[in-house]
């Protein structure tokens, strides 16, 4: 009902301004403590939306229409270097340089280090690294807000000039509690009257670090009575001793994001500033700095704000994700398990496989959960086309060919891609001991199965049909290999293999031939699709069986494997070589996904 109401005052337009704004303040707040858990979830592969089918393309291409911009597009990508970008940013990423792209424009990549304490320049490293892996380039638009300290630091001085900031000297808790609620308006700050004069010098005071952390800060004047709480008389600069990694100790005063964000949109020319649903309520706030700036800024830039990502099984806030690494949880921002970039390559994903994510999920002002199956199927997708295929067996069980000659050997053909015979054919060698799956082998077979069992023939695959006439146990009563007899009539390619039909179909290595390996089984870091809904502590859902590392076998081709390179394992799924622990004769791979959805089944 709530969403009902938001949407319906919306779109009635209603001048009930005050109600308006309480109704969507509440309806924020509760999303936000329920996490978006009462949101639809997609849960099927979306169909690719045309490129004009969002309500951000119509937006540019009425603007283009009318001439707004001369036809310009203008975007930028914001990132904060606290942290490593996730999931939820490539969505964003995509949609900016997308937009520019496509329409002929440019996007900037500008970092917002305004906060000198969490952030570093390993993580504006990553950044760089990571929107280059999805494929983008902002070619001579690198920026950083830092870039226009000097410069937001003049407009700065020129809203207090113009009587539009002061000096505050209360505590933050003391600007808290006269900030008001949703329904109560705030309080007047006893610092609010300042003279011109004395508040151009305890600022410049402020900059000349006289003052203690936290002694005064400088606040924009507005409204304390407004509607909108970020209109109340906002703080845009604080003093903060802290080193900064790129201006060094210049600074000990910094200003605020609200401030700057939209000050460094007007001096690079953005045309239109995209942001996500959380920014909405600050769009007001965006507008009346470079309103009153309007005499000293190049351009006043377009906020447009959009749904961000809300991926299941997943969890998307920063602060979360550098608690899992900091914790122990995880190994790492690069752990394969994590949705952060950094992590999602080391798993396997692909740049086109994100890309492809992107469009499909499309781009809406409406909350929604995307199931992960929806970026697991985009996975496969791209890899179906582009991984050649290879045998690995995971849990080996040895299998002796009895009438197979001692000492002899021959090679077997398989397809490097089935659906592509210009990728030609690989040679697979066969011996009289092979490596077959345990799971293809059932001492009392269940209704249905058509694998190996006692008396039972199965093929080979690109090989003979085999026949088990035997198995050896160990003292504890575990199968340590089985017997079979060939028949040297059946080999895959020849005209003999079509007189005899069977119904089992099973890969194999020879094991004189294949090259041990590790290969780590990747699920859900996750066990509940809303880890961190409602309050819930999110690490309480953490899943046990999110990593498994076993000891298995692969063709002897794969022993000399590069880092990142991408394989479908017949019947396994698709595999990526390990792009940190991958060394010369030595592969380490990671399963990306499997082959289909297993996921709901299991569980």
């Amino acid at each position: 009902m709530q969403l009902f109401q938001y949407r319906l005052l919306f779109a009635l337009n209603l001048n009930g301004w005050s109600l308006y704004n309480v109704l969507r303040h509440a309806w924020r707040i509760t999303s936000r403590e329920t996490n978006l858990k009462d949101t639809p979830v997609i849960t099927q592969p979306i169909a690719p939306i045309a490129p004009a089918a969002n309500f951000i393309r119509n937006i540019i291409d009425e603007d283009n229409r009318i001439g707004k911009w001369g036809g310009r597009v203008e975007t930028r990508f914001p990132p904060e270097p606290n942290g490593y970008l996730h999931i939820g940013h490539a969505k964003s990423i995509c949609l900016n340089f997308g937009l520019a792209r496509d329409y002929g424009g440019v996007c900037h990549l500008r970092f917002d280090d305004t906060n000198p304490e969490k952030e570093e320049q390993e993580y504006v490293d990553a950044i760089l690294e990571s929107v280059k892996w999805l494929g983008f380039d902002w070619g001579r638009n690198l920026h950083y807000a830092s870039d226009y300290f000097d410069k937001l630091y003049e407009f700065a001085e020129h809203l207090i000039n113009r009587g539009q900031a002061y000096v505050d000297s209360l505590t933050a808790e003391e600007i808290r509690a006269l900030r008001g609620t949703l329904t109560e308006a705030g309080e007047n700050s006893p610092y609010r009257e300042r003279s011109i004069a004395e508040n151009l010098d305890l600022f410049r005071r402020m900059k000349a670090g006289e003052f203690a952390d936290g002694a005064h800060v400088l606040r924009a004047k507005i409204d304390m009575s407004s509607p909108n709480i970020n209109l109340r008389d906002p703080v845009i600069y604080r003093i903060r001793r802290a080193h900064h990694h790129r201006t060094g100790d210049k600074w000990c005063i910094y200003p605020m994001y609200d401030y700057t964000h939209c000050i460094s949109d007007a001096l690079e020319n953005i045309t239109h500033s995209i942001c996500t649903l959380e920014f909405e309520d600050h769009r007001p706030l965006y507008d009346w700095v470079l309103d009153q700036l309007q005499d000293v800024v190049p351009c006043h830039p377009q906020q447009i704000e959009f749904a961000r990502l809300n991926l299941t099984y997943t969890v998307t806030s920063k602060r979360k994700l550098m608690e899992l690494v900091a914790g122990g949880f995880v190994e790492g921002w690069d752990d394969p398990r994590m949705n952060t970039l950094v992590g999602v390559r080391r798993r396997g994903y692909t740049p086109e496989s994100i890309r492809l994510f992107a469009e499909r999920i499309g781009v809406s002002k409406a909350d929604s959960w995307i199931d992960m199956s929806v970026l697991e199927d985009c996975l496969r997708q791209d890899l179906n086309e582009r991984a050649p295929r290879r045998i690995a067996v995971l849990k080996p069980l040895k299998l002796i060919i009895d009438n197979y000659p001692k000492d002899s050997e021959e090679e077997c053909l398989a397809p490097n891609h089935p659906q592509k015979p210009e990728w030609g054919k690989r040679a697979v060698p066969l011996s009289r001991i092979i490596y077959i799956e345990h799971d293809d082998f059932m001492e009392i077979p269940a209704k249905g199965y058509f694998r190996l069992s006692p008396g039972a023939e199965v093929r080979l695959r690109y090989a003979y049909i085999v026949k088990c006439v035997n198995v050896v146990k160990g003292a504890s009563g575990e199968i340590e290999e089985i017997h079979c007899t060939y028949d040297p009539d059946t080999k895959s390619g020849t005209a003999g293999a079509e007189t005899r039909k069977v119904k089992g179909n099973i890969h194999w290595l020879s094991a004189s031939h294949a090259h041990p390996a590790e290969v780590r089984l990747f699920d859900r870091l996750f066990s509940d699709p809303h880890p961190d809904a409602g309050g819930k502590d999110y690490r309480a859902f953490l899943n046990p069986h999110s990593k498994e590392i076993i000891s298995a076998y692969l063709e002897s081709v794969l022993s000399e494997v590069q880092p990142e390179e991408l394989f479908q394992f017949e019947r396994h799924g698709y595999f990526i070589a390990d792009r940190v622990e991958t060394k010369p004769g030595k592969p380490v791979f990671n399963r990306a996904v499997t082959l289909r959805d297993s996921w709901g089944k299991s569980t």
